[in-house]
């Protein structure tokens, strides 16, 4: 159960986004449900990201590491909050301003619910040359949100899934999902937008589109862990320290 003043910890992982961080940042500051705390962790950005959400000031925090990749990023985020509730917001897209109040009153209703993800629309940056035709069929479509930037998930149910494996460039967030389904967490979907999706030239999977094959290894591993659970009778392994 939450408590009647429910907290949420959002984490903001950053890299070279300067552009945009100020845009993402005051979506989780304008929610109509604001948070506890929003912990921007810049991964070793050569911009001025950092600097652009340190002027926010409190309840805006920012941590400056060497650039570690996004699951280590990720993992940071979460070990230094202190809210019952764990929100992530990438640092170029957009929640939009009920996002969290809507999520934490569904998990207020559904006691045994570990977590709610929502809908999310795409949009492609200002600026940025596409055909008319094209920008109109990607900002009409609502598509099912089970990414990280949609997900508001207790604290708990969290850590009982464990850390994002930082060995992926990309697809970390398949990888957590995955045991966090093995472990039977159970997940609700709030259908209504949540979460706004820029496109533009820098999008992770652009800049790390060599790292594509990440995303075959993170489905091989899934797919060996689940078959050596049901060879040896037990439960599907949740935990990374336990899949090694």
């Amino acid at each position: 159960m939450l408590n009647s003043n429910p907290t949420v910890s959002v984490v903001i992982p950053a890299f070279n986004t300067s552009e945009y961080i100020g845009e993402a940042i005051r979506s989780a500051l304008e929610q109509t449900l604001p948070p506890l705390e929003i912990l921007v962790v810049d991964d070793g950005s050569g911009d001025d990201t950092a600097n652009i959400a340190a002027a926010f000031g409190d309840p805006v925090k920012v941590f400056r590491r060497s650039h570690a990749g996004i699951g280590s990023t990720r993992n940071f985020g979460a070990s230094q909050a202190r809210g019952a509730l764990l929100a992530s917001l990438d640092s170029d897209d957009l929640w939009t301003r009920s996002k969290l109040e809507k999520q934490v009153k569904l998990l207020e209703n559904e006691p045994s619910c570990d977590g709610v993800f929502g809908l999310v629309k795409q949009f492609y940056t200002p600026g940025l040359e596409v055909p008319v035709e094209e920008r109109q069929r990607l900002e009409n479509a609502t598509e099912t949100g089970y990414h990280a930037g949609t997900l508001l998930i207790r604290k708990e149910s969290f850590e009982r899934v464990g850390s994002f494996d930082e060995e992926c460039r990309v697809g970390e967030f398949i990888d957590w999902y995955a045991r966090s389904r093995d472990l039977n967490l159970r997940f609700a979907l709030l259908e209504e937008v949540v979460m706004s999706r820029r496109i533009h030239r820098a999008n992770t999977g652009i800049l790390q589109f060599g790292a594509r094959a990440d995303y075959a290894k993170v489905l091989k591993a899934v797919l060996d862990r689940r078959k050596r659970a049901a060879q040896e009778g037990g439960p599907h392994l949740g935990d990374k320290g336990a899949e090694r």
